[in-house]
């Protein structure tokens, strides 16, 4: 077990290394071209192989955090790589696996924000953690039920989706990042602020880019 744990650590490393690599670099240049394309390819391969991982070694070694970002980098990679082929629904066949997708997510959530609640009980700040994954992947599940029921306004509610997800798994892997590194940062910052930072810091791109191509 030791061994297979060793191996699925060095996967979610390495995939994790790129995706926030590739995930600064699509964030930060020419959205649509070639090489956004590519990148974004790299991307979606690398944080899937990093949100699968941390499945395996939350269940290895019992670690109810790590499980909770696998779940939501998973949803988040998985529904924004599909919110693509939304861009032509007439060439859309039957949405299985876009309902699959959203109703883990949904059960999943509930579950979060059942543990952030029992927490928050306790006085254990890391329920707000919970309660922040959980409301987040539920305001995300909603949006699916309104978009693949037809009912969204927005005529490119598809690209609005796939800009919202792909960032959103970004910000599981710089979670991550922080959470692994935050023995090396200020020790009077309580732990539960780095699992929350990413969020807070790229909430509000996310919120631009709906304003920007929310047509």
């Amino acid at each position: 077990m030791a061994l297979t744990f060793k191996i699925f650590l060095v996967l979610h490393i390495i995939g994790g290394s790129i995706g926030l690599t590739t995930g600064v670099i699509n964030l930060l240049r020419k959205k649509g071209d070639q090489k956004h394309k590519l990148t974004g390819k790299i991307f979606y391969i690398s944080m899937l192989a990093a949100g699968f991982s941390s499945l395996i070694l939350a269940y290895l070694h019992p670690n109810y955090f790590l499980f909770m970002v696998g779940i939501f980098t998973l949803y988040m990679i998985g529904s924004g790589q599909r919110y693509l082929k939304h861009k032509q629904p007439d060439k859309m066949h039957a949405m299985h696996v876009e309902w699959i997708i959203t109703i883990i997510m949904l059960l999943s959530a509930t579950v979060f924000i059942g543990i952030g609640i029992l927490k928050a009980l306790k006085s254990d700040l890391f329920g707000i953690v919970f309660l922040t994954f959980g409301s987040l992947g539920l305001l995300f599940v909603l949006q699916d039920f309104v978009n693949f029921r037809g009912k969204s306004r927005l005529k490119n509610y598809w690209l609005i989706g796939h800009l919202q997800r792909m960032t959103g798994g970004f910000i599981a892997a710089s979670t991550a990042f922080l959470v692994v590194n935050a023995k090396y940062l200020p020790h009077q910052i309580p732990d539960f602020i780095y699992w929350l930072l990413p969020t807070i810091i790229f909430t509000p791109l996310i919120i631009q880019w709906i304003r920007r191509y929310g047509v």
